[in-house]
């Protein structure tokens, strides 16, 4: 009777602690800009040029701003809004760097997720390469089983066929031994 191939034990199971555990490894990676108070606090102010909040403020900044102007409440920027001018340029002056920059930093940070999501595909699929490896083992274990288990019931049908032949002939036997005159038996 031939032995079953050796198998190796089933994968362990890999239970996540944390959903961006493929991002781990990238942590310790900072920004080109550092990961300072000014970075920081820079990256922030330079998302908010980009909310509905920070639109619907300016443009009621710059509402009031003209209609106490024009109306001739203030006196402080004249028609040509010479003052209201200036200051938009100052704001674009600095918007511009603080947006590149922001954007600078993310695609910094999209390029480590990235970097960790590819990792991360890299480990499914070697772990779907084990587990396709391990099930056409166990497979070829199951089809050994069948075979060996084919082979064992054909030998008990033959083992029965000769049991049933056996009993047949000692029934005969038997029959034949109690049909004979009883002078003849000893």
């Amino acid at each position: 009777m031939s032995t079953l191939p050796e198998t190796p034990p089933p994968p362990a199971v890999v239970t996540p602690r944390y959903y961006f555990r493929f991002h781990a490894p990238h942590v310790h990676l900072s920004s080109v800009f550092g990961d300072d108070w000014f970075a920081l606090k820079a990256e922030a102010f330079a998302r908010f040029f980009g909310t509905p909040v920070f639109l619907v403020a300016q443009t009621v900044v710059v509402a009031i701003w003209i209609a106490l102007n024009v109306m001739g409440l203030s006196k402080f920027d004249v028609y040509p809004f010479i003052l209201l001018n200036l200051a938009f340029s100052l704001q674009a002056a600095y918007a511009a760097p603080l947006i590149l920059l922001a954007q600078t930093r993310q695609a910094d940070r999209d390029k480590v997720h990235a970097d960790a999501d590819a990792q991360h595909r890299e480990a499914l699929s070697a772990a779907d390469e084990h587990r396709q490896a391990f099930a056409a083992q166990q497979t070829a274990q199951v089809l050994h089983l069948l075979e060996q288990n084919t082979q064992l019931t054909e030998l008990v049908q033959q083992l029965t066929e000769r049991v049933e032949t056996l009993t047949v002939e000692i029934h005969r036997a038997i029959v034949q031994r109690g049909a004979a005159p009883k002078s003849e038996q000893p």
